[in-house]
């Protein structure tokens, strides 16, 4: 059995690094970085554990007092409360969960970029027609497969014996997807105040819902002005004239961001970098892409702008 002493350097060690893991998340509240990596609805989630992290590790720190220690040993739960292991073995576990706090001190904080879209991949608009293309293609293989079975029912259950995956889920149609309680009265209601504005302003606050109503109502807003702010990113098969104006769109964390893009036309488009923020204006239009219909701007004037306070853009779910 570990001396006591033993015993209290690691629950000592362990109240230290809850403590470190607070310190580091009150860090990012206080310095407003968290932004980078948290979606404002988790924030309340952020608190909470800051909070508990800084409790536990303060009652590490008291049981590895000597009198902590020895009501430990005395304890009749049964329990081992050693820790086994070699040296080496112990320091690197605690190194394991040392390593983010240090590196979270040290590193700088970095928003996600082009280089991260380029992986990801880029949804037009707010990818809404995509899932429809998907729901749509998912239709298809169902009636394929009732098809197999009419046509040779043998034959089905042979395929599936032989490991074939089947799906029996239930398919949601384009149909179904866009009749869904309340979302198509939410999207008629902001289509009519935005053609009442004469102006589609999307911001960071209605930048979702304002792309997702354009993939739904794109006709009704051909010609209209349009100002929108993002970062400039290019797929390898543009062409010179063509960018698109981008944001990052987060639910919960850096882990679930995707990106969403407006693509822009013009002759100047060539002079932007990736990654510089700008601010567009111009008229909407739509064009063809990867066998997708999407939003088209037409340029008026395009401006160069420090990055926003809050770069992302958060889902609002009003309806």
């Amino acid at each position: 059995m570990e001396k006591k002493s033993d015993l209290g350097f690691h629950a000592y060690i362990r109240g230290i690094i809850l403590i470190g893991f607070a310190l580091l998340m009150l860090a990012f509240i206080i310095t407003g970085n968290i932004i980078y990596y948290i979606a404002p609805t988790m924030m309340p989630f952020i608190y909470f554990a800051t909070g508990v992290f800084l409790l536990l590790g303060v009652i590490q720190i008291i049981r590895s007092t000597s009198k902590g220690q020895e009501e430990e040993e005395l304890c009749d739960c049964g329990t081992d409360h050693n820790v086994s292991g070699s040296p080496v073995t112990k320091l690197l576990i605690y190194s394991i969960f040392v390593a983010p706090i240090i590196f979270g001190f040290v590193l700088p904080d970095k928003l996600l970029d082009s280089s991260v879209a380029a992986n990801r991949g880029i949804q037009y608009g707010s990818g809404i027609l995509a899932d429809q293309a998907a729901a749509e293609q998912n239709k298809e293989e169902s009636v394929s497969r009732a098809q197999a079975y009419l046509d040779d029912p043998d034959a089905y259950f042979d395929q599936l014996e032989a490991g074939a995956e089947i799906s029996e889920e239930d398919h949601i149609t384009p149909d179904e997807y866009f009749t869904q309680e309340g979302f198509n009265q939410y999207y008629e209601e902001l289509t009519e105040e935005v053609l009442e504005q004469g102006q589609i302003v999307v911001t960071e606050e209605n930048y979702l819902d304002m792309m997702t109503m354009l993939d739904l109502q794109l006709e009704q807003f051909i010609g209209k002005p349009i100002e929108i702010i993002g970062f400039v990113y290019r797929e390898p098969e543009f062409e010179d004239n063509q960018l698109v104006v981008a944001r990052f769109g987060m639910t919960c964390c850096v882990a679930d961001a995707s990106v969403y893009g407006t693509m822009v036309e013009a002759n100047e488009a060539s002079q932007f970098e990736n990654d510089t923020w700008v601010r567009v204006t111009g008229i909407l239009d739509q064009t063809n892409y990867n066998e997708f219909r999407i939003p088209l701007i037409q340029l008026r004037e395009i401006e160069v702008i420090d990055q926003p306070e809050s770069p992302y853009v958060f889902p609002r779910f009003s309806f």
